[in-house]
């Protein structure tokens, strides 16, 4: 029996030549669980749930194994380059700074899994963090934080949704569309920065805004966070691994899940010691746990997510199928607006202010590589949510690791391009690989 998604090729149109409604909205559930090839049996334990996820392995379902031995060697790379990248401080920096990249990303992971591209996405955080900053100024005209940034996030979202409607209705692809959007809003950004003061940079003065990415939590609270991670993640695969056995789906041994509960124990336990040693587990991690958790809900469990997915597998078997294609596509670069202002919002706070510069530099390039490099497909209909920080962990962590080295910056976009490369050709390959052998 194999996973339902991994019968995509297996499934067969009805007479009028769609495929049924239902068989789609299954695609995209329990992506990590290797499917048993015809012929063989479910796993039934640790050995059996290796030779599969081999077998998967050279099907091109590469899973979180190229992440894992890219940060290997960029740990162990700048780690003997450098002595201060293993150091508590510039731990819990690099906490700060993939949060802001991790929550962009995880709009952009909903955009390219309907395989469409966003190059507006940075500017876009820009005018979220300008426009909560410019509401923020005492008497000018001094809203109260969470009416900022309920404003700034409604116009962020509404730029998704416009961007959303004339890729939609009007039928312009979306690089043409958001690269005039890139345009657009970045002039909107100068207008109103400088608008707003005269050399182009606002404080923020409100003390919970400058708290999101500049507060962290005392060491009993890290503690918490960490044992409601690990009892979570092992609750929610226990039951998930009950339930598929129950319907007589393919799931995860106990064993297995026992294996993962505690490597995840490990890395979380050590994670958080190392934060308390230093400052303490910056809050804003907190923040971007629980989007990951409402967005990864939202894509593996509800019929949207469901739809996300087949739109970017075949977006013509979907419309085939009734699912509303255009108005999917519209939410989704709604959902992109509203993680970019989210983002935008994390960018002002640890910053501490908005300026001209704000969107600009390399943060496009930065956050579509976290997505794509954490292992969401350029083609569309393949990755999860957790790409998005998988792939700011290791953007991150190779930023983090040449600052410290002092590098120049066309050194930085070089190494950065060069690893943004390098994942686009390991999605192209294990593309080919799947077409091969006929899983994707």
């Amino acid at each position: 029996m194999t996973d339902d998604r991994d019968r995509t090729d297996a499934v067969q149109p009805d007479d009028a030549g769609a495929v049924p409604a239902d068989v789609l909205a299954e695609q995209a559930d329990h992506p990590t669980i290797p499917a048993a090839t015809p012929g063989t049996s479910q796993p039934t334990g640790f050995g059996d749930y290796f030779t599969l996820w081999t077998e998967r392995l050279r099907a091109g379902e590469l899973g979180a194994l190229p992440i894992g031995l890219g940060l290997l060697v960029i740990f162990i790379t700048f780690g003997i380059l450098d002595d201060t990248f293993y150091t508590a401080r510039n731990f819990t920096n690099l906490l700060l700074q993939m949060t802001v990249f991790a929550t962009i990303a995880i709009g952009v992971v909903f955009v390219l899994l309907i395989a469409e591209i966003d190059l507006s996405v940075a500017f876009v955080s820009a005018v979220g963090g300008v426009v909560m900053t410019l509401l923020l100024r005492p008497d000018d005209p001094g809203w109260p934080a969470w009416a900022a940034i309920a404003v700034a996030l409604l116009i962020t979202t509404t730029i998704g949704w416009l961007q959303g409607i004339v890729i939609t209705k009007a039928g312009v692809p979306s690089f043409v569309v958001t690269l005039a959007g890139l345009l657009i809003w970045s002039g909107v950004v100068l207008v109103l920065t400088t608008s707003a003061s005269q050399v182009g940079t606002i404080r923020i003065q409100d003390d919970f805004v400058v708290g999101i990415l500049n507060a962290f939590l005392s060491d009993q609270a890290g503690w918490a966070l960490a044992a409601a991670v690990i009892l979570g993640f092992a609750g929610v695969n226990s039951w998930t691994a009950f339930r598929r056995r129950r319907d007589g789906l393919p799931s995860k041994p106990t064993s297995v899940i026992v294996i993962q509960t505690v490597a995840l124990a490990v890395v979380t336990i050590g994670a958080v010691w190392y934060a308390n040693s230093d400052r303490g587990v910056p809050r804003a991690t907190v923040f971007l746990i629980v989007f990951l958790l409402f967005w990864s809900f939202v894509a593996s469990k509800l019929r949207f997510g469901r739809h996300v997915y087949a739109i970017g597998g075949n977006p013509e078997a979907a419309r085939r199928a009734g699912i509303n294609v255009d108005r999917v596509r519209i939410m989704v670069f709604m959902i992109m607006g509203f993680m970019a202002g989210v983002g935008g919002i994390m960018a002002a706070s640890r910053l501490r202010s908005v300026s001209t510069a704000a969107g600009g530099g390399n943060l496009l390039l930065l956050v579509i590589a976290s997505a794509v490099i954490g292992g969401t497909s350029l083609f569309g209909g393949q990755g999860r949510v957790i790409s998005a920080l998988l792939g700011a962990l290791i953007i991150t962590s190779i930023e983090n690791g040449m600052n410290l080295l002092g590098l120049a910056s066309g050194t930085k976009f070089i190494i950065t391009g060069l690893v943004l490369l390098g994942a686009v050709l390991i999605d192209a390959w294990a593309k080919k690989r799947r077409t091969a052998v006929g899983v994707g």
